[in-house]
């Protein structure tokens, strides 16, 4: 059967693009250089000056990435950026992923479902309440960990948590403890949700436990959300600090100091705006060089299954 000549026609002619579509687009890239591309680009040009905003800036030259390269302060955040690091791609995937396991054994979806709408209203609460609520918890004097301590007998665990350069940083680290209401959660939850039942099903009829299961079908079909989060914790983790910002400031003695409170301190405290723009260009590129680490991989995701 052919198609008659008015479809043919049709289907021969170009589409024409409405010039006004162009120009629709044109406040969204304003927008975008204007609060994007503008600010990186300046703030690359003010790392070569002794920036200041009301006298001249005289133009230094490499001085200040010389100076960052020195600054044993701005190098410290990066090993603590790494502890952070190694805890969220270890600790804080564990207990969600055990809780995913432990929720998709349920034969009641109804109870499931219940289930997984309760661990979702905490992404709603705003962040900086979650922030103070730890810091309530952890409070030497009235908080709710020290007070429970003391109740159980183990009044001589109880300290200054924030205060105390030995135990800031790792309890940033533990707050929302135990992380199950958390993105690595729900990437895992939906990641095996989406394994066909029937591989389920054959595992149970070759006589597989549940744990052999969890350890020869769960986590290798749970690949690709492994890497994923992996990244996402890699771009996040190098932006981390409205914790410390909201907590400890950077304190005790530099202990929960993060690139991006380093880069706040030496502008606005120190007033050194060229130092800072160097500062904040350097994690600009590093975040830039991991975005395209993001990039790569999916990119050869995405031909892998093709291939297949």
């Amino acid at each position: 059967m052919t198609a008659s000549p008015v479809v043919a026609k049709a289907k021969k002619r170009p589409r024409k693009i409405k010039p006004m579509l162009y120009l629709g687009l044109v406040p969204l890239f304003a927008m975008l250089f204007l609060f994007s591309y503008y600010p990186a680009i300046n703030g690359l040009s003010k790392s070569f000056f002794d920036w200041k905003f009301i006298a001249k800036s005289d133009f230094i030259g490499w001085d200040n990435y010389q100076k960052m390269l020195g600054d044993k302060a701005w190098w410290e955040t990066f090993q603590h950026i790494s502890l952070v690091l190694l805890a969220g791609v270890t600790i804080m995937w564990l207990l969600p992923l055990l809780a995913v396991e432990m929720l998709i054994s349920l034969r009641n979806s109804r109870i499931q479902y219940i289930l997984r709408t309760a661990l979702l209203f905490p992404l709603a609460f705003p962040v900086i309440v979650t922030i103070y609520m730890w810091g309530f918890i952890y409070n030497p004097n009235q908080g709710i960990l020290n007070t429970l301590l003391k109740q159980i007998g183990l009044g001589s665990l109880a300290q200054n948590w924030l205060g105390d350069p030995k135990t800031a940083l790792w309890s940033l680290i533990f707050i929302n403890f135990p992380w199950i209401a958390s993105l690595p959660f729900f990437v895992f939850l939906t990641g095996l949700q989406n394994i066909g039942t029937e591989i389920f099903e054959a595992a149970a009829l070759d006589g597989a436990s549940r744990l052999q299961r969890f350890f020869l079908i769960d986590l290798p079909l749970l690949g690709r959300q492994f890497r994923l989060l992996f990244i996402l914790a890699v771009i996040n983790i190098l932006q981390f600090g409205v914790t410390a910002q909201a907590l400890t400031e950077g304190g005790p003695d530099n202990a929960t100091m993060f690139p991006i409170l380093r880069i706040l301190n030496v502008a606005f405290r120190g007033g050194d705006w060229g130092y800072s723009a160097a500062l904040s260009s350097t994690l600009f590129i590093i975040t830039f060089l991991a975005s395209v680490f993001v990039f790569l991989v999916s990119r050869g995701e995405r031909q892998n299954d093709k291939s297949l």
